[in-house]
């Protein structure tokens, strides 16, 4: 499949383009707000993986001509910048098309940090608010440590939890993450579920920013 990733250039965005690059033979497109800087990215991003013995093709464009190329597109941006990117997007989306969101809205005080529960009940609703019709949203990817990611050393062995009220959508982002060596999909029902799932991104920095060890933590059900 062709998979852009918005916002492709931040952490996330990083992590999940190297790790299906490197594991997989998707097609991956890195969208940025700067074609430029989308551009740049994929051709380090390919010679990260190409040193490594895979040959593979990353391309890079701003994000409406990403999302044109893609049949998923992962929103790999701030949970603030979510609206606004889908609106930018949605005349690049078609109908069929999967829009995929990771983020979690936190904020941080003097004790750590804290889910921001928004009006909409969850990050991953506010992208099913924006999103055009017949363009379902699956809310994947939350509780992944981007530096773990990017590590292609390191032995995933989590977990991801994966929401939707599409069910053939929800089965195909799934599918996708267990195309990612050592990550597991777990069905954690309807966009509903979604801030349960979203409110764990904060817990798992808390633990691992007070836990010497414990960097990049992540999860696994057993």
């Amino acid at each position: 499949m062709r998979i852009a990733l918005l916002g492709g250039t931040g952490d996330i965005g990083e992590g999940l383009a190297l790790r299906w690059a490197f594991h997989s033979d998707h097609e991956i497109v890195i969208g940025s707000r700067d074609p430029e800087k989308a551009r740049a990215k994929a051709d380090e991003y390919q010679e990260t993986i190409e040193s490594r013995g895979v040959d593979t093709k990353l391309t890079g464009f701003e994000n409406a001509m990403a999302a044109d190329r893609a049949d998923v597109v992962v929103l790999a941006v701030p949970a603030y910048h979510i609206a606004d990117t889908i609106e930018a997007v949605e005349d690049s989306l078609e109908e069929g098309d999967i829009l995929v969101t990771p983020a979690t809205g936190m904020k941080r005080d003097e004790d750590g940090f804290h889910y921001h529960k928004p009006g909409a009940g969850s990050v991953t609703k506010i992208a099913v608010d924006a999103a055009p019709e017949g363009v379902p949203v699956v809310g994947a990817f939350h509780n992944l440590a981007a530096g773990r990611l990017t590590d292609l050393d390191a032995d995933l062995g989590i977990d991801t939890l994966v929401l939707a009220d599409d069910e053939s959508a929800k089965s195909t982002v799934a599918s996708l993450a267990e195309d990612i060596d050592g990550l597991r999909a777990l069905d954690a029902g309807g966009i509903a579920n979604a801030a349960e799932v979203e409110s764990v991104t904060p817990l798992l920095i808390n633990v691992a920013m007070n836990n010497d060890g414990l960097h990049d933590l992540g999860v696994r059900f057993d």
